[in-house]
């Protein structure tokens, strides 16, 4: 009787914890949209925000629909669960716990993606792709692992997911960053087109990056953990879940330290996932020794991936998503079959024939390594098919880029109407300064420079100028331009021979309009502008070949184009302060 009590007593315990996991793991979008955040440019705050919150929103909407019942719906010929709507028809009797739980698992499968092609994508194309990948491509293939399907049946083991939800994700934000293309200014072409340097992009605020990896770590432990059926075993998951992302976190250290000559942040705060990400699928069935080595390979195989897709693959990745979630996905799953022990509390892998397997270092020969191989490799071929139909889809029909312009303004703007996720507290106040359209009354009917008329080409590029530039002397030439001409502008006096420029963000308001977005139902104002402010000093290199090339640079076809000011410096040369304090010549272009 009173084991009876206590067994009951025991399952209710677990039954609450269940979904304890469940809200730590639904915690964990948190975590993600802090460190995508963190690790992008400010302009696209907003917009990684309301991406993060979307995908587990509308990852509700098409998991009720569908995706609960492809994951978990009746079994048919291993492949795919039975569509059915229990939750709406006998919701009484409805699993509401399991459904919860699998819900918020599948939204972290659908926001890995994000990370990878944040800061250049359609917010409409990102909804459609966030929706399928709830609907269809993790629920059917997690069906395989979990609801009973073919991989469940060999024998397969993924205790909560580096293989059908890190691995999937990753994948999936590999195709996605490689169809979308590069940032604009991430990689160096030669005239030939060939890359010839990668360029950094800092994020903005490792601060939020940071905070976002220590929300997901916490929220790890629900991650690995909820499922656990006993005190010990959740005690191991504990543990196998603390000692690899340390380790991970602590190689990359030591890596980047030696490599670098200083510990590389954002490559240690990757590191930490990283080792999650790899512990996740045999953190039940190891032990602390091959959590070690687990974790250990993770810090450097995310130094690699990073390395990898940008001097190899040259597939622009801003937050690692690809390194994080696909390499050490796969390495997770992989390490099930090496180091699974009989001596971990709970374990229970066995072959269809119920004989019990361990991993090829702990004695168990070939077996689990090659059925987690054969797992792995199936979920990977599912995954490239059906996502690389998806984007391409998405390509052909809305279109997955935003324009140039809008990329290099940023997404919060262009996307969502929002000046600023900072708003009081950016460098630069930008408060109002929305989205640009072109002034219908600027049109001058010709978009081509070599076409126009030179009384078009001084109606859309003002030179303004005092004395004379056809002499022969040191002149400052001052360029107001959009922000969206710059990359071309500065290649186009690099090019030249200019080598030296001042930019400098300003306002401007004039012919050109600014649209009034709304706020809360309150249209705002919206009569400044940004623009840029390139300074040039130039003697060796005519005047006049600078104005030619830059208005050439930023004619569209419209009045307001830039405006352009000549300066003669007589007797004046540009000077600097040493690092000694004294007045040292500068060149002069």
């Amino acid at each position: 009787m009173s084991q009876d009590i206590l067994q009951a007593i025991d399952s209710s315990v677990f039954g609450v914890w269940f979904l304890i996991g469940a809200a730590l793991v639904f915690w964990m979008q948190a975590g993600f949209a802090m460190c995508e955040a963190g690790f992008t440019r400010a302009k696209n705050t907003g917009n990684i925000i309301m991406k993060n919150l979307m995908d587990f929103c509308i990852g509700t909407v098409v998991f009720i629909l569908i995706g609960f019942s492809f994951f978990l719906g009746e079994d048919f010929i291993g492949i795919i669960g039975k569509p059915g709507f229990d939750i709406i028809t006998d919701y009484a009797n409805f699993d509401w716990s399991n459904f919860v739980f699998n819900l918020v698992f599948c939204a972290t499968t659908a926001t890995i993606v994000s990370g990878s092609m944040a800061e250049r994508t359609k917010f409409l194309s990102y909804c459609v792709y966030s929706a399928v990948i709830s609907a269809v491509i993790y629920p059917i293939e997690a069906h395989w692992t979990w609801g009973g399907g073919w991989l469940s049946q060999l024998g397969f083991h993924d205790f909560a997911g580096s293989n059908c939800i890190h691995m999937v994700g990753g994948i999936s934000a590999l195709i996605g960053a490689a169809i979308l293309g590069a940032r604009i200014g991430k990689f160096t072409k030669d005239d030939d087109g060939k890359i010839v340097k990668v360029n950094a992009f800092p994020g903005h605020n490792l601060v939020a990056a940071a905070l976002g990896v220590f929300i997901l770590w916490f929220g790890w432990y629900g991650f690995n953990g909820a499922a656990c059926t006993s005190i010990e075993q959740l005690g191991s998951v504990f543990t196998t879940t603390t000692i690899a992302p340390a380790f991970a976190t602590v190689a990359c250290m030591i890596f980047t330290w030696v490599k670098y000559g200083k510990p590389d942040i954002s490559m240690c705060l990757n590191a930490s996932l990283a080792g999650l990400v790899a512990i996740t699928a045999p953190c039940d069935v190891t032990d602390a020794f091959g959590a070690i080595i687990i974790g250990s390979v993770a810090g450097l195989l995310v130094c690699f991936g990073v390395w990898f897709l940008d001097y190899r693959l040259h597939v622009d990745d801003p937050v690692g998503a690809v390194a994080v979630h696909c390499l050490n996905g796969m390495w997770g799953t992989i390490a099930v079959g090496l180091f699974a022990t009989s001596s971990a509390p709970g374990y229970s892998i066995a072959d269809s024939a119920g004989n019990v397997m361990t991993g090829l270092f702990y004695g168990g020969g070939f077996k689990l390594l090659g059925i987690q191989l054969v797992g792995m490799l199936s979920t990977a071929l599912w995954t490239t098919v059906t996502i690389t139909g998806t984007f391409l889809a998405i390509k052909a029909l809305i279109g997955l880029r935003v324009t140039e312009e809008e990329e290099l303004r940023g997404l919060d703007s262009t996307e969502h109407g929002l000046a600023s996720a900072y708003s009081g507290f950016s460098i630069m106040d930008i408060s109002n300064t929305l989205s640009m359209s072109v002034n219908e009354n600027t049109d001058l009917g010709v978009s081509e420079y070599e076409e126009a008329s030179e009384f078009q080409k001084r109606a859309a590029v003002q030179v303004v100028s005092a004395p004379s530039h056809t002499e022969s002397g040191i002149y400052k030439v001052t360029i107001i331009a959009k922000l969206s001409r710059y990359d071309k502008l500065r290649k186009a006096m690099n090019d030249l021979g200019v080598t030296g420029m001042t930019v400098t963000q300003v306002m401007g308001c004039g012919v050109q309009k600014g649209s009034g977005e709304m706020y809360r139902g309150v249209e705002m104002d919206a009569t400044l502008l940004p623009k840029i402010k390139l300074e040039i000093v130039v003697s060796k290199i005519p005047v006049k070949d600078v104005i030619e090339v830059a208005k050439k640079t930023l004619y569209t076809g419209h009045i307001g184009d830039g405006k352009i000011f000549v300066y003669r410096l007589d007797n004046v040369v540009k000077i600097r302060t040493g690092e000694e304090g004294a007045l040292a010549l500068a060149d002069v272009e």
